[in-house]
């Protein structure tokens, strides 16, 4: 296990190490190209499965992956327990191993599956970061006139929160998708799915503000490209690792700690609706989560938020 694990540690350090055998990847390939074609997966997903099985292939040297057996798989689920990587991206690479097998064995390459018996990896819970409604006001607010993009920044901030999107969905807004006299966004989640979330006065007033100012300037400088709301400073559309960037600097300027990211506000909308008393069905519906035991984790943090204020303030507590 030990060769395997250095050249692991070798491919975190950037150092050059032999290809693996064109028999695995062009496996893989396939399997890719299978997810993109007919499964329709979104492409975020289908690039975890790609780093998932480029991280498996490795791990596998030169023996080829059909020839592993059950023992073979649990080694290497070992071999990234004792890399401490998180139980989540343990439990996501064994999905990607496991349906990866599932594929090959519909392909006829193999004729048993031994990640069929694979155990998934046991998760503990861990509760979404929540910001406090005082917390949220603070960053929402913490773009400022001195900054050179603050119309589109505050906008960036004020539809995170609004509307409980994810990064990526916030990212590929389009113009068309905006229905502000309507108070409400289209947008498209995972697998291609669209939705319709409401969207608050705050941040309508924000988009307006961006689009009568700044949006014109910054898409006049690739007008052929302007179809997105939030531009970056060269008029194309705002990636994630710019948005990424961007929440951490003005998390940053009001205080918040570095572990936040854009996520934390998706948390924080479904958290404080539900406090307020939302049903759980309407949140996952704005959520966009295909199944309600996904939305039910923000009942648990509310739950132990009333927790600690009871602590705190019953007498008897």
């Amino acid at each position: 296990m030990a060769p395997r694990l250095t050249k692991l540690q070798q491919l975190a350090q950037g150092t050059p190490i032999a290809a693996p055998t064109r028999n695995s990847q062009t496996l893989v390939d396939d399997f890719i190209v299978y997810l993109r074609g007919e499964c329709h997966l979104a492409a975020n997903s289908i690039e975890a499965y790609g780093r998932d099985l480029r991280r498996f292939v490795l791990w596998a040297d030169s023996r080829p992956l059909v020839s592993l057996a059950l023992d073979d798989l649990t080694e290497f689920i070992g071999s990234m327990q004792d890399e401490k990587l998180a139980p989540s991206s343990i439990s996501r690479c064994i999905v990607a191993v496991r349906t990866f097998y599932k594929f090959l064995q519909l392909e006829g390459v193999v004729t048993e599956n031994p990640a069929e018996l694979l155990a998934a990896q046991k998760m503990w819970e861990r509760m979404p970061r929540v910001l406090t409604v005082r917390q949220v006001e603070g960053l929402l607010g913490s773009p400022r006139r001195v900054d050179t993009y603050y119309q589109r920044d505050r906008v960036m901030l004020e539809v995170l929160y609004a509307t409980g999107c994810r990064v990526s969905e916030v990212c590929n807004l389009k113009l068309r998708d905006l229905s502000l006299a309507e108070r409400q966004i289209r947008c498209e989640g995972k697998g291609g799915k669209q939705r319709i979330v409401p969207i608050g006065t705050r941040a309508i007033e924000a988009i307006q503000i961006y689009l009568a100012e700044l949006r014109v300037t910054l898409a006049a400088r690739q007008p052929q490209l302007a179809e997105h709301l939030l531009l970056s400073r060269s008029g194309r559309a705002m990636d994630r690792i710019m948005l990424w960037r961007l929440v951490k600097l003005y998390a940053k300027r009001v205080g918040i700690d570095a572990l936040i990211s854009p996520h934390a506000l998706r948390h924080s909308f479904a958290t404080h609706l539900l406090a307020g008393g939302a049903d759980l069905r309407q949140v996952q519906e704005m959520l966009g989560h295909a199944s309600i035991q996904t939305t039910q984790i923000y009942t648990h943090v509310e739950h132990s938020r009333l927790k600690k204020v009871h602590k705190q303030f019953h007498p008897r507590a």
